[in-house]
């Protein structure tokens, strides 16, 4: 497992191993804005996670998932969680759980 500092060091480590989508989260599913690729919780795993707390702030707190599709296509999602997460269905919610 790697270990980052920052969330901009975890997106730019995950992205020269490949996870080159950028997945935006809606109730349901990680979608592509650039692409029509949109996946449900069924059609994807999550390969790597890494939470970042703000020492003082919590608008700096953030979990950076590496995603990896059925088919090998590789992405990056950025969430919030607290206050700042977003509003998602059951299914994703624990498909998203952080488990330790």
């Amino acid at each position: 497992m790697y270990t980052y500092e920052t969330v901009t060091a975890a997106i730019e480590g995950l992205r020269k191993r490949g996870y080159s989508i950028d997945f935006n989260l809606e109730v349901d599913k990680v979608c592509c804005s650039k692409t029509s690729l949109a996946l449900g919780p069924a059609e994807f795993e999550i390969t790597e996670v890494y939470r970042f707390e703000g020492p003082s702030d919590p608008a700096d707190e953030a979990i950076v998932y590496a995603i990896e599709s059925k088919d090998g296509q590789k992405g990056v999602l950025v969430n919030g969680f607290g206050i700042s997460a977003d509003e998602i269905g059951e299914e994703m919610v624990e498909k998203l759980a952080v488990r330790h």
